[in-house]
């Protein structure tokens, strides 16, 4: 397995952590917390084929509690922003963002429209519809919530497990704080309202979900691309829920260098 590159950036006067490996083409991945906890086989396989760079947002696993003074979903797509040019994001770089984070990478490629340069989007949250809704993962029950985020919940368990060298009441800090995080723009369904926002993004997109994602339905797949302002491709996987990163790392890695490389 690859080991990453860490360094922390200012970003904004933010200290956020960046992980980096891999050479070739550049991909900036915004990542939700999950993928944040440690490098595994999607990690990999990106990086086997660009050089991988996995920004941590604020209060996000890696950061400190940082993020308190976000208080609007302006304060965070700046932040957002600012973090991506911190870690080296140059305008017409690849800027792929899933689940949690993605709905924010949606938002960078709108806000900015000349700043992206291709749009990858893993699954994001960002759209809410009364008669296809999506889950309240800020609701989920702990026993129930690695088989509705994945199709290998052994795989997800061991994904966002304590790490040897964490003591466990740290850990439960860390991903309290990662989940308070993502709540401050994403309380309580999910809805930010990017639909509205979308039709500016003018960068070629790729839309990648699972076939049994039971958090963000397959069907917002079509709402995405109906809203991107720019061309936009969907690329569903069988056999993978809403975690489509764990469930079928070497078919998401795949699809991205198809469409990236």
């Amino acid at each position: 397995m690859t080991r990453p590159t860490e360094r922390h950036v200012d970003a904004g006067g933010l200290s956020c952590r960046i992980w980096e490996a891999g050479s070739g083409p550049s991909l900036y991945w915004l990542a939700p917390p999950p993928l944040l906890h440690r490098w595994t086989a999607i990690h990999d396989a990106l990086a086997a084929k660009f050089r991988l760079v996995v920004c941590s947002l604020p209060g996000f696993t890696g950061n400190e509690r940082n993020h308190v003074g976000l208080d609007s979903q302006l304060d965070w797509c700046v932040a957002a922003q600012d973090l991506l040019i911190a870690a080296g994001f140059q305008p017409g770089d690849t800027l792929m963002g899933s689940s949690t984070a993605g709905a924010l990478a949606a938002d960078v490629a709108a806000i900015w429209p000349d700043f992206v340069g291709r749009l990858i989007l893993v699954a994001p949250h960002g759209m809410f519809e009364q008669d296809d809704p999506t889950r309240d993962i800020f609701a989920l029950h702990p026993r129930d919530a690695a088989s509705l985020m994945s199709t290998r919940p052994e795989i997800y368990q061991a994904q966002i497990a304590k790490p040897d060298d964490v003591e466990p009441v740290d850990w439960q800090i860390i991903t309290a704080r990662a989940n308070e995080a993502a709540a401050r723009y994403l309380w309580p369904l999910g809805n930010t309202r990017v639909a509205r926002r979308l039709p500016r993004a003018k960068a070629p997109a790729l839309l990648i979900w699972g076939g049994d994602d039971a958090i963000v339905p397959p069907s917002y797949a079509e709402r995405f691309r109906d809203a991107l302002g720019g061309e936009a491709t969907i690329a569903r996987i069988d056999d993978a829920g809403h975690m489509v990163e764990i469930d079928q790392p070497a078919a998401v890695a795949d699809q991205v260098a198809r469409f990236a490389a």
